[in-house]
């Protein structure tokens, strides 16, 4: 990662290990970057209340301290002890307990845990204004669930038949950022619409408001988020979709009906043609109306790779799957290669599990809810604009 400030360039080497996101050498310069990006004031000023004494730790640093810590591969406030013996580096470092503390205050206050998040929106604000915003932004929202050990407040058996928490968490593919999560319990449904809307309302709260009106903004799900409240909620807000869509009885038939030659090549990530898949628009041939006007339906259909089990609803060797849009672009295979890049949010969700998301620490789920607003801060390259283009 590259970030660069009064014309100095801080370099952050990304481990090999995959124990956490920055070497321990690099980790000392995520600590001035939030400093320069002014984020540990911000967060300062946010939680100015929770400094009883005129000597006693800094809200905003302690935060910062945390966030540190959990890029550089901590797993529980008490690895606050490899930030904590480098004070050459870091300065004074709060105990454990002092951490704890300042965790368990946010959480009782839903007041504080949002001046976090508005602490982190002025710090991208910043960020933007002095390296530049993304001509458009697309917004991937999805699922993942977190193993529970124990019977933690809220956790839950989920729908594999393990037992723990399902947040559902939002990115900025562009910038890699992560701009809203929500912890639920394990048995939380995939496509609960209301669940998708708090998300999405967190995410549209992270992006600058000078960039909010003018910004292209494209929305992606799973076919969790293929609901008529989300495409709604899309509308109203002048987002353009592009989620999953379910291979209903009704899209089987009208993917049967597909003539040959309306199957055109479907798109790698290049622009170049693929060597195994096609695309079609079924639009017509659907029922459409509940959906926002201009909806479509866009299947693509491909070989198994060798060795892979068909199912029973393959049809001729191939295999499908169908996205549903309002983008009005011609070129479908366009938008299918478009939404295909949903998969980034899958290497988000794994670097957040590295970074603090797979151990919830705490016993109370308020607790768990601030771990997961300072771990979904805690990627270096979500700070760098041009981490996206070196992909």
């Amino acid at each position: 990662m590259r970030v660069q400030h009064d014309g100095r360039s801080f370099t952050v080497e990304v481990a090999a290990d995959g124990e956490g996101l920055v070497s321990h050498a690099g980790a000392a310069l995520l600590a001035q970057v939030a400093d320069k990006l002014r984020l540990t004031n911000a967060v300062s000023l946010q939680l100015a209340g929770l400094k009883q004494r005129r000597r006693g730790h800094d809200p905003g640093r302690v935060i910062r301290d945390l966030a540190v810590m959990l890029a550089a591969g901590g797993e529980c406030v008490s690895d606050l002890a490899t930030v904590r013996d480098q004070e050459a580096l870091f300065g004074v470092v709060a105990s454990d307990s002092t951490a704890f503390r300042m965790i368990d205050r946010i959480a009782s206050e839903p007041e504080l845990l949002e001046g976090l998040r508005q602490a982190h929106a002025r710090a991208r604000e910043r960020f933007w204004k002095h390296h530049g915003a993304p001509g458009s932004l697309t917004i991937d929202v999805d699922a993942t669930l977190i193993t529970s050990h124990s019977e933690k407040e809220k956790a839950a058996g989920n729908y594999k038949g393990g037992f723990g928490f399902h947040p559902l968490e939002a990115y900025a593919d562009e910038t890699r950022e992560a701009l809203g999560g929500l912890l639920r319990p394990g048995n939380a449904g995939a496509n609960t619409a209301a669940d998708h809307i708090t998300v999405l309302d967190r995410a549209l709260e992270q992006i600058p408001a000078e960039h909010i009106e003018s910004l292209r903004i494209l929305v992606r799900a799973d076919s969790a988020g293929a609901t008529h409240a989300l495409a709604d909620y899309c509308r109203e807000h002048r987002m353009r979709f592009s989620f999953g869509y379910e291979l209903t009885e009704p899209v089987r038939a009208a993917i049967l009906q597909i003539p040959e030659d309306a199957w055109v090549p479907a798109l790698d990530q290049d622009g170049s043609e693929r060597t195994n898949g096609q695309v079609s628009e079924i639009t017509a041939s659907l029922e459409l109306a509940s959906w926002p006007e201009s909806s479509r339906v866009i299947v693509r259909r491909e070989r198994p790779h060798p060795g892979a089990q068909l199912s029973f609803t393959d049809h001729d060797g191939y295999r499908f799957q169908a996205i549903l849009t309002d983008q009005d672009e011609q070129q479908i295979a366009t938008i299918e290669c478009r939404h295909r890049q949903h998969a980034h949010v899958e290497d988000r969700i794994r670097d957040d599990k590295d970074t603090g998301l797979s151990k919830l620490p705490f016993k109370e789920f308020a607790l768990n809810e601030v771990w997961l607003e300072i771990v979904m801060r805690t990627r270096p390259d979500r700070l760098d604009p041009g981490a996206a283009t070196r992909r």
